[in-house]
């Protein structure tokens, strides 16, 4: 199947389950193009569970599962599914509200998915319902925050020089230094960290 026809046929099996405004697209091109599926947060589960039972999708493999930090719209919860028989994959997808990031838990369908919803947890602060164990995975237990929202301060990046490549917009090459430019979640070391500005009696606020 081609993956216009995977997520036709997606699509067609969770209206069937009654799971309603479901987006058809694909992702990529060429070898690694995929068909991608959208659907409610509230029929993540149903509809995770129906791509795995359809005999002709047949998408038996669970392969990964993460989030994109998409700042005021929330998050999206992503899953790749394969299927071993017929060589074909879909990406299914959810977008969750920021307030209230959390979605049902697939573990009970895919066993392997345990591991990758404990990270996603644990890196981006969203909730998986009917998890056994949502324990911390990779980060020690006095950790605070969720590092992968991109809102998080990183703080290494102002208290100590970044090793490797540099930014984008500070290469000398091509003539001239542009102003750094800094990623998401990187403070300016002015405001923030031990170089930052210091108020004075003349400028309480250090703004000058």
């Amino acid at each position: 199947m081609t993956p216009e026809e995977v997520g036709a046929r997606l699509a067609a099996v969770c209206g069937a389950a009654g799971i309603g405004d479901v987006a058809v697209s694909v992702s990529g091109g060429g070898p690694h193009a995929r068909a991608t599926v959208d659907v409610p947060p509230e029929d993540w589960h149903a509809a995770v569970r129906s791509a795995r039972d359809d005999t002709e999708l047949a998408l038996d493999f669970f392969d990964w599962l993460s989030a994109v930090d998409e700042l005021p719209d929330g998050f999206t919860l992503v899953v790749h599914l394969w299927s071993t028989d017929h060589r074909h994959g879909v990406l299914l997808r959810t977008r969750l509200p920021r307030d209230a990031a959390a979605a049902r838990s697939v573990v009970d369908l895919f066993p392997g998915a345990a591991w990758h919803e404990r990270e996603t947890h644990e890196m981006f602060g969203i909730g998986f319902t009917g998890h056994p164990d949502l324990a911390p995975l990779l980060l020690p237990p006095e950790f605070e925050g969720h590092p992968l929202r991109k809102e998080f301060v990183l703080a290494a990046r102002v208290a100590k020089a970044w090793p490797g490549a540099k930014e984008p917009g500070e290469s000398e090459a091509g003539g001239g230094r542009r102003a750094p430019v800094r990623p998401p979640g990187v403070p300016d070391p002015a405001e923030w960290g031990p170089n930052r500005r210091q108020p004075s009696a003349t400028d309480p606020d250090g703004d000058s």
